[in-house]
């Protein structure tokens, strides 16, 4: 045997392990795409958000106003409960301590987790998902920018954060992480985007899932991160009723929204498959006139004019056949 019939093998194999490796990283490239993009997506998001906010008036003497009216507001509905669930977490220290860590992390972490989640198990529903909370964020940010106003912290209740700033990463002002306090609009506190984000886990998975546990642990989270906001001092109960609110209409629209456009693209997709039937249907009818196909030749009509010149047995054969 030759050198090259028995290196023929291996230049074969290594031929195919080179051209399938373009492939590969072909493959490799599409999955990541819709990663990256959605990453990008939802920083911008974020970073456009937060930038914004910083563009709201800084005026406290008007913020001060503001929270002052929603404070007799809630007077008014029995819903002033922030001086005695601020004492709750201000007396406790393993409280406070908990309503500090839980306002400082799960905000993020739970958020982005609930995102990536439904992105990787549920793409069905992530696109919806993710439309209902820019669309409530931006929403809030509206609010931000014409109606700051300031929190239960800056008028008169203690801030739990600030109580237990060297046992965390946040600083002792704004219940920020330390590298952004001065980067934080304090007076951003109507509505409670803590709140409404906390309302949007819930939702999420409850589209997803008919878990009765896994639902339950969505609404606790909505509940918890409703009296950790409002205990810590961060925001007054009116900006958590709002937030929800905020986010409940969002993910409405968004629904229906999306449903209008699926019945619209299955009735279009249902029109244009009728259309193709018709078209197919009178193709087939031009192409197959009454007498038969095109082409196909017509046997009975050839043995009747063949019979008059054929011999009786002959003619006797062929009608038989």
């Amino acid at each position: 045997m030759s050198i090259g019939h028995t290196l023929s093998p291996c230049g074969s194999r290594l031929r195919a392990r080179a051209s399938s490796a373009p492939r590969r990283q072909s493959r490799a490239a599409l999955h990541a795409a819709p990663v990256i993009r959605e990453l990008l997506l939802v920083t911008a998001l974020y970073v456009a958000y937060t930038g914004s906010r910083l563009l709201a008036s800084d005026k406290f003497d008007a913020a001060a106003g503001r929270a002052a009216d929603l404070l007799s507001f809630e007077s008014v509905l029995d819903l002033d409960w922030e001086r005695s669930l601020n004492g709750l977490f201000t007396e406790h220290d393993w409280l406070g301590l908990f309503g500090s860590y839980w306002y400082a992390t799960a905000h993020y972490v739970v958020t982005l987790g609930v995102l990536v989640w439904l992105f990787t198990r549920h793409r069905e529903v992530y696109r919806r998902a993710r439309n209902a909370l820019a669309l409530a964020t931006f929403i809030a940010l509206g609010f931000y920018l014409a109606m700051p106003t300031a929190p239960p912290r800056m008028a008169g209740l203690t801030d739990v954060l600030s109580l237990h700033s060297d046992a965390g990463w946040w600083g002792g002002d704004a219940s920020a992480p330390r590298a952004f306090a001065n980067t934080t609009n304090e007076l951003a506190a109507f509505p409670s985007m803590h709140a409404g984000w906390a309302l949007w886990v819930a939702l999420a998975v409850a589209a997803v899932t008919s878990s009765w546990w896994l639902r339950a642990l969505g609404v606790g989270y909505a509940a918890m991160t409703a009296v950790v906001v409002v205990g810590t001092a961060n925001h007054w109960v009116i900006d958590v009723v709002v937030g929800w609110a905020i986010v409940a209409l969002a993910w409405w629209v968004v629904d229906r929204v999306t449903s209008e456009r699926q019945r619209a693209a299955g009735s279009a997709a249902a029109r244009l498959n009728v259309l193709h039937q018709s078209r197919d249907a009178a193709l087939t009818d031009f192409a197959e006139p009454a007498g038969g196909r095109i082409g196909k030749p017509n046997h009975e009509v050839v043995d009747v004019f063949d019979d008059r010149e054929q011999p009786d047995h002959q003619r006797q054969h062929t009608l038989l056949r």
